[in-house]
């Protein structure tokens, strides 16, 4: 191609607000009735086909008894093929001029800003139980900001040249990978799905995707996606399933290049040391991004503002079902602040309702199947029969029809508490109430009683007080937050990403990320090259 192409400036998806009698609340409506009545066939897509395979039932965690979806999972032979696939299709898509493949998910964007957007967003919400406006800013806003602004970060980075003293001509090549990436996605987000095996592929890469089985009815709207924004076969191949068998078989091929991961911390620990063990094997050491999970915090210094903070907790740790890596889950508040909000805190989640997504006076819907359920509800039981917790608000549980854990408030007496400490991805929030004069005990707890570090927030009205508590907490979080709540990062504007057993803190949405699917080649040319071997030191006297 000739001429040196500008890619088109990166923007943020605006939001649809799904207002009442508007066209688009209205629209919304009529997929989300359309989606729930229709079994959504979910094959396998392997070098560009649709593969079949012992279809297993996908239902709403709202409603438990509907199926929505049967998708078909791998073995280890589709796998194979899978990567076979993958093999195949890397050199024509490594040598494909980077505006070309920029376009295909340039149009991949508008693709889901456009005609996609109800289907997506419907298939998020009966899939993963979101709210509409949780589904929009995710499966639309967050996906289209991924698709573009990542576009825009690889052309950055690919203008980042060396300097050339006269006579010679330096240049610096960004090449794929060698061999093939694999993307394993949660259920969570629906743009963490779209952009975890995206990304390597702008960069040239070709990909093994296992998206979650209860992210599957989303998937598949994604896979619709990349059909039609043009991406060539075998460059994305999904297969979804048992995901030990299919670990296994990846894990193992030599021309394994890179895990892109967002999951539990266990399970990007174990693929960690299985890449380990099998690191002889491999024709290269393979690039190993994650981000895994999170003990999110507040930190309410006694200077912050009132009025902020009933909110920020409830949004912050409340939304989605607490079903975010980023979600609140740990406050530290000082007694004479706790006096002021305990009981308008406590009366707002009680005006929280929870039920099914397709209602929009829904504030919640249900988490997202039984062994999340179990979970939480296991931490509410700890909770109501231990001496160091007290249910403030909520504490009730319902599975008869989806799987509803009511907004959960737990004061805690003891802050290394369990539930103080450990990951809970699910609707409860625990408070510590610390003594005024106390405040650096209370930043001390903060930083180490959690083995985590993706998000945290302070609220605080004293400038001093502001930095202070940043520098203190300094390494807690990948994404610090300022009298505002731990969640809702933006694509181009905080790119995400924590560290300690959150991850390795790459920062999905930024060209740091992007840079982790390349391998530079250096390139000298010299134009008149020398012919005599001697330096002019080796001269006579």
């Amino acid at each position: 191609m000739n001429g040196h192409l500008r890619v088109p400036p990166a923007r943020n998806e605006p939001v649809v607000d799904y207002a009442p009698d508007t066209a688009p609340r209205a629209g919304i409506r009529t997929e989300v009735r359309r989606l729930a009545e229709t079994v959504t066939d979910i094959p396998l897509w392997i070098d560009g086909r649709a593969v079949q395979n012992d279809p297993v039932d996908v239902t709403c965690p709202h409603d438990h008894r509907r199926v929505v979806g049967r998708a078909h999972a791998a073995t280890p032979g589709h796998v194979e093929a899978a990567i076979e696939a993958a093999r195949r299709a890397k050199r024509d898509w490594a040598r494909m001029d980077f505006a070309h493949r920029a376009a295909i998910f340039l149009k991949a964007a508008d693709l889901v800003a456009g005609p996609y957007r109800d289907r997506i967003n419907a298939a998020t919400m009966l899939g993963q139980s979101k709210t509409v406006h949780q589904a929009e800013v995710d499966a639309v806003c967050e996906l289209c900001d991924f698709w573009r602004f990542n576009v825009e970060f690889a052309d950055q980075l690919m203008t980042e040249q060396p300097i050339s003293p006269p006579g010679v001509w330096n240049s610096l090549e960004l090449r794929p990978l060698d061999g093939f990436v694999f993307a394993v996605t949660p259920f969570n987000f629906t743009a963490i799905a779209g952009n975890l095996p995206t990304a390597p592929a702008l960069m040239g890469n070709t990909v093994v995707w296992k998206p979650a089985p209860t992210q599957m009815l989303s998937a598949q709207v994604i896979v619709e996606v990349l059909e039609g924004a043009g991406l060539p076969p075998g460059v994305i191949n999904m297969v979804a399933g048992d995901p030990a068998p299919i670990g296994e078989t990846v894990l193992r091929s030599p021309d394994l290049a890179g895990l892109h991961f967002t999951g539990s911390t266990r399970t990007f620990q174990f693929l960690w040391g299985q890449i380990g063990q099998n690191i002889e094997r491999y024709r290269s050491y393979p690039r190993i991004v994650g981000e895994t999970g999170g003990k999110d915090f507040i930190f309410i210094h006694p200077s912050a503002p009132v009025a902020p903070l009933a909110t920020a907790i409830v949004r912050g740790g409340y939304e989605f079902q607490g079903q975010k890596c980023s979600a609140a889950s740990r406050i530290y508040v000082p007694e004479s602040i706790w006096r002021q909000i305990e009981e308008p805190l406590v009366e707002t989640i009680r005006t929280l309702k929870v039920g099914d997504v397709s209602d929009f006076g829904n504030f919640m819907g249900a988490v997202i199947d039984r062994r999340s359920f179990d979970k939480i509800k296991g931490y509410i039981d700890h909770a109501r029969g231990s001496d160091d917790h007290e249910i403030v608000a909520g504490g009730t549980y319902d599975d008869a029809v989806g799987y509803f854990v009511q907004p959960t408030l737990v004061r805690a007496h003891d802050p290394r508490s369990k539930l103080m400490t450990e990951e809970i991805f699910g609707p409860v929030v625990t408070v510590y109430v610390y003594k005024d004069d106390r405040v650096e005990e209370a930043l001390d707890l903060c930083d180490d009683s959690s083995a985590y570090a993706l998000t945290g927030a302070v609220f605080a009205s004293d400038r001093y007080a502001v930095q202070h508590v940043a520098e203190r907490l300094r390494f807690t979080a990948g994404n610090f937050y300022i009298n505002d709540k731990p969640t809702g990062s933006i694509v181009g504007q905080q790119p995400f990403g924590g560290s300690r057993a959150s991850g390795t803190n790459d920062k999905a949405g930024s060209a740091a990320n992007l840079m982790r699917w390349a391998s530079p080649r250096a390139v000298k040319e010299t134009f008149v090259a020398p012919t005599d071997y001697r330096y002019p030191f080796l001269a006579d006297e």
